[in-house]
């Protein structure tokens, strides 16, 4: 049995400097987020089922999702983003569950946005990290990294379990506020506890 460690963050937390670290530690790491966006290039596989579902107005035209055209739907109608997850959930669960199963190091990471929101990786993860830092600082890093005004960041963190919430699922936290130096240490102590759960190291 895989000894999977999910991992989590509000946007703009640092979740792929986390999941870097892990790498550099020979740890796969299969981040969801990164399945959903091979799901809606050119050619994904989930694709055709949104534009079926959604019409043309959200595939751009090289075939992929129009992600800021989605983003103003799923954002403005709770509806549609229940449709929208409908179609692409099972897909991601498949594909994680695959590359969980094909991973040949003794612990994964699987690093998922949404974890705590979904309500049903606990079953999934032995563990729930979670990367913390202030609001203040998901806000200044996304505004930075992504050229959104506040108001669509602060929307989008709305949109998202509150850092209380996170904090509270977290059985291991991740504190990423300040110099991003301060993360390898953490997730040196983390690696060690890991490898001593791992039942493959057991």
């Amino acid at each position: 049995m895989t000894y999977i460690v999910g991992l989590t963050g509000g946007i703009g937390s640092g979740k792929s400097a986390v999941g870097r670290l892990f790498e550099e530690r020979g740890i796969v790491v299969v981040d969801t987020d990164a399945i959903a966006h091979e799901l809606t290039t050119p050619g994904g596989t989930a694709i055709p089922a949104i534009r079926a579902e959604f019409g043309d107005s959200v595939i751009t035209a090289e075939g992929a999702l129009d992600r800021a055209a989605m983003r103003g739907i799923v954002f403005a109608d709770p509806a549609a983003r229940k449709r929208l997850e409908a179609i692409l959930h099972p897909m991601i669960r498949a594909e994680s569950d695959r590359r969980v199963a094909a991973a040949d190091s003794p612990y994964v990471i699987l690093m998922v946005p949404l974890l705590v929101e979904s309500g049903i990786y606990r079953e999934r993860c032995k563990r729930i990290a979670v990367v913390d830092c202030a609001v203040d600082t998901q806000i200044a890093r996304v505004m930075a990294r992504n050229g959104l005004s506040r108001t669509e960041v602060e929307r989008i963190i709305a949109a998202q379990a509150s850092r209380e919430q996170r904090r509270t699922a977290a059985d291991d936290l991740i504190d990423n506020d300040g110099d991003i130096a301060a993360l390898a240490p953490q997730i040196d102590q983390l690696h060690r506890e890991y490898l001593k759960s791992s039942p493959s190291l057991g």
